[in-house]
Formats: structure tokens, sequence, C-alpha cells
């Protein structure tokens, strides 16, 4: 079976605007990050929307749960912003239960050739692969269960709440 991938928007597909001094969205960068990783999954990729994070309503978080619940595919992969990224993973675990989530993002955009965005992707496919089913966070290498994380503003990585 495929691995659904949703793309929302965030920092991963920012573009940076020159002239203006802007960061924006234009379209994601999901099908070249796939193309220059030689991945041979079989991949359903979808975008749900282009939005920052922070500009992210309940009626955006209502379009990703319900496409998550009417996803055949049992394995969902996640592209988000990094600020309330655990906010829209409990608005998923309140009402899927029968599928692998896994929510990541980037600090940098991809774009900009530096990105931690090919690495999160990469360590994202791998979970979303191998967890049993739950809702996780996949960021810097590691995953977290989305009840148990949260973004350092100081440091900028993820770390468990009990840590």
């Amino acid at each position: 079976m495929a691995i659904q991938v949703f793309v929302t928007g965030g920092t991963f597909d920012k573009e940076y605007d020159y002239i203006r001094g802007e960061l924006f969205f234009r379209d994601t960068h999901l099908p070249e990050m796939f193309r220059l990783g030689r991945s041979t999954l079989d991949i359903k990729l979808r975008t749900l929307m282009m939005v920052d994070s922070l500009d992210m309503t309940e009626e955006d978080r209502e379009i990703i749960v319900r496409n998550c619940l009417n996803s055949p595919e049992d394995q969902i992969l996640i592209t988000h912003g990094t600020d309330t990224m655990v906010e829209t993973a409990s608005r998923i675990a309140q009402k899927v239960t029968d599928k692998t989530i896994v929510l990541t993002g980037a600090m940098i955009p991809y774009s900009f050739g530096s990105s931690d965005g090919f690495f999160n992707l990469g360590s994202a496919l791998a979970f979303v692969q191998t967890l049993p089913h739950g809702v996780y966070i996949a960021m810097n290498g590691r995953y977290f269960h989305w009840h148990n994380v949260r973004k350092n503003r100081k440091t900028g990585f993820f770390e468990e709440i009990g840590a």
C-alpha cells in the first residue's frame, strides 16, 4: 500500500522574494525532494493547503483531519509548519486511531539549499513505515509521541516534555 503524503505549507515550502525581502509560497518542493532523494517508495502526494502554521485556522485543521480519515492508506506523512505542528497533531489524534500519522517540518526553507527539511523528510518516511498506529512528530532525526513533545523556541529543536 502507498504512503499518503499531505502538504500543508510551513517553512518546508517557503520561497524568498529578494525584492520585497519576504517569504512566500509558490508550490511544494516535495516532488523534487523525492526525486533528488532517489525515493522508490509508492507515494501519493496531495497538497491540501499552503499556509504558515501560525496562520492555520480551525477549518484548515478540519480539512487535514478529514483527509486523514478519508485516506484509504494507513501510513500518512504530513508536512506542516513547526510552530503549531503539535496542535494539529492533537486534533488528528482525537479522531484518527487506526493509522500511523507522522507530521514533519523544517526550520529552514528547502529553497535556501541548506534546509533540515531533507533530513526530516527522510526520517519521517522511515518512521511512518515502522511505527505502530498513532500520531507522531518527526524532527531532528527523532520521533515523538504527539502528546509528549514541544518545540523549544530558544534552541529551535523539538524535545520531549518530560525530558
